[in-house]
């Protein structure tokens, strides 16, 4: 994907075969893995339909589906903590996507870095990070 001044460019033609290599599923969704840019910290897991990959890969401004709201969502369009795409990379079978993200702030709605912070352990779940303070 090509950037100018941190801007995806990508023309219609481009955007419409990258959508048809991906294999929604029966509600139209697609799984997509958030991915630190620089380290590889996975960031979060969320959906995406059509329009938001679209919206993405027109804006680089990151946008998901809402499944409880139903309705698209921009990352951070209410906490200010914006996900900016750096490369969208799709796998084997279409199934998932794999975003590479300049995250702003804090990923997960909790307010920690990342969505992942519970871990299993012998004795059940461990907290692996505390929010952060703004």
């Amino acid at each position: 994907m090509a950037k100018k001044e941190g801007a995806a460019i990508v023309t219609r033609q481009a955007v419409d075969k990258i959508l048809d290599a991906i294999a929604f599923d029966d509600a139209g969704l697609v799984p997509a893995i958030a991915q630190r840019h620089g380290t590889g910290e996975v960031l979060m897991l969320a959906w995406m339909n059509r329009d938001a990959v679209r919206a993405t890969l027109e804006s680089s401004d990151v946008t998901y589906w809402s499944r409880s709201r139903q309705k698209l969502w921009r990352k951070g369009e209410s906490s200010g903590h914006t996900q900016r795409l750096i490369a969208l990379r799709i796998d084997c079978d279409g199934d998932a996507l794999l975003l590479e993200v300049e995250q702003a702030g804090p990923a997960c709605h909790t307010n920690r870095a990342n969505c992942f912070f519970r871990l299993a352990t012998e004795d059940g779940l461990a907290m692996t990070s505390e929010p952060i303070e703004d």
